[in-house]
């Protein structure tokens, strides 16, 4: 006899699994988990996160009805096991106290107990930056218009494809109830490449938390603390410097923008394994005094360089998803320069609400510096409607439900539930 199957339950107990989820973050640092987890909570659900490291040093938070776990933290830490076998160890503690519906994994920290799924009764979805995807983005957003360049891309984007999909991702997938994504472009790659179901992809536009995001003031200490002149052109990028490759053509863009405009400068925030090799490039450039190499930044001050600058350039395309501080720029009514290959293109209307160019395309990227620096284009103009699309397009509330739909879908799709 088979077992009577209940309803979905209209209060979910729900697990979410991150390696990084900080509570006090800003938008810039993995800015929608929070609100997310918050909003869930707030609509009655019961919300559990399960994570690394935390700011705090402690080992359990409750806030806001989240309670979050840190397994690198306290003194029966789980800091000696691997991150998915110390996830899946917590989570089984946790599943025998009290059942949970659906785990909820923002990378593959939750592969483990995917692979458990149908003896542990959950529902497991990801969501789509837990596979390889966004390798195969920063390929791609290196190809120029050129006969051996598309070429090369191609042979290399097929060659990462084919060692990460059989390298894991498909792995991955077979243990996914559902995948989320944020952009259409992520959903027809899974389908047609990945060869994920559509019915089990569900779009979320996760982005920030725009009820803190009122236009804010330049800060002149900051803008005396860089050297900066008070008429001065400013562009601002963040980079996370593991690729000095993908820097140089922005490099070599500016230094045709420092030419024609003497009083620009860029501002690059941002430290990594590759912080050497890009100085280097700097001042082989002869840039030593236009470019500024900011390093790390908190958090908390992270948004005064956004401020700061009349235009914000973001020319990365290793996300696949939405870059948070790209949306805070947008939302702070400056002009964005973004990758045409990016998920970024789902959301900017080239040439209306900011700029998409190929990231390998120096003149075009010198040029447009160089009209908005020479105030030739309504930059103002540009940043209201960049403010007001970010606005519209990220309401927390709607994207809070739109997860729980998706989850409901998700746990009817299981076959464990009945519809009511």
């Amino acid at each position: 006899m088979f077992a009577k199957k209940s309803a979905v339950p209209e209060t979910l107990n729900i697990c979410l699994t991150s390696h990084r989820f900080p509570i006090l973050s800003r938008a810039t640092d993995h800015g929608f988990l929070w609100p997310i987890a918050r909003g869930l909570a707030r609509e009655g659900h019961k919300v559990t996160v399960i994570s690394a490291n935390s700011p705090l040093k402690k080992p359990e938070v409750t806030r806001d009805g989240v309670r979050v776990f840190y397994l690198n933290e306290g003194e029966k830490n789980l800091a000696h096991l691997r991150f998915q076998m110390a996830v899946r160890q917590k989570f089984m503690q946790l599943h025998r106290e009290n059942p949970f519906h659906i785990v909820h994994s923002i990378d593959k920290s939750g592969y483990r107990i995917g692979n458990r799924k149908k003896d542990l009764k959950v529902a497991v979805a990801y969501d789509v930056e837990a596979t390889q995807m966004s390798q195969l983005f920063a390929i791609l957003a290196m190809k120029q218009e050129t006969l051996p360049s598309i070429l090369t891309t191609g042979l290399a984007t097929a060659y990462k494809f084919l060692t990460t999909y059989y390298g894991g991702d498909r792995q991955l997938l077979s243990t996914a109830d559902g995948i989320f994504v944020t952009n259409p472009q992520q959903k027809i790659i899974l389908e047609r490449y990945y060869l994920y179901p559509d019915f089990h992809t569900y779009t979320v536009p996760y982005g920030i938390d725009l009820g803190d995001l009122t236009p804010k003031e330049q800060s002149l200490e900051l803008r005396k603390k860089l050297n900066l002149p008070e008429n001065s052109h400013i562009a601002v990028t963040i980079n996370d410097m593991t690729d000095a490759h993908e820097m140089l053509p922005l490099l070599q863009a500016f230094e045709k923008v420092a030419i024609k405009k003497p009083n620009s400068y860029l501002i690059v925030v941002g430290n990594g394994p590759k912080f050497k090799d890009i100085e280097y490039q700097v001042l082989n450039l002869a840039l030593g005094n236009r470019v500024i190499l900011a390093g790390a930044v908190p958090a908390a001050e992270l948004e005064d360089y956004i401020v700061l600058g009349d235009v914000f350039i973001n020319m990365g395309s290793r996300s696949t998803g939405f870059e948070p501080s790209t949306l805070e720029a947008m939302a702070q009514k400056k002009v964005v320069m973004g990758s045409e290959v990016s998920p970024i293109a789902n959301i900017i209307e080239d040439g209306r609400d900011g700029f998409l160019l190929r990231p390998a395309d120096v003149d075009s990227i010198s040029n447009l510096l160089v009209e908005i620096f020479s105030g030739t284009m309504p930059a103002d103009e540009i940043g209201e409607r960049a403010r007001q699309r970010v606005m519209d397009l990220f309401d927390t509330g709607k994207m809070v439900q739109a997860v729980i739909d998706a989850y409901r879908k998700i746990l009817l799709n299981t076959g464990m539930y009945k519809k009511q």
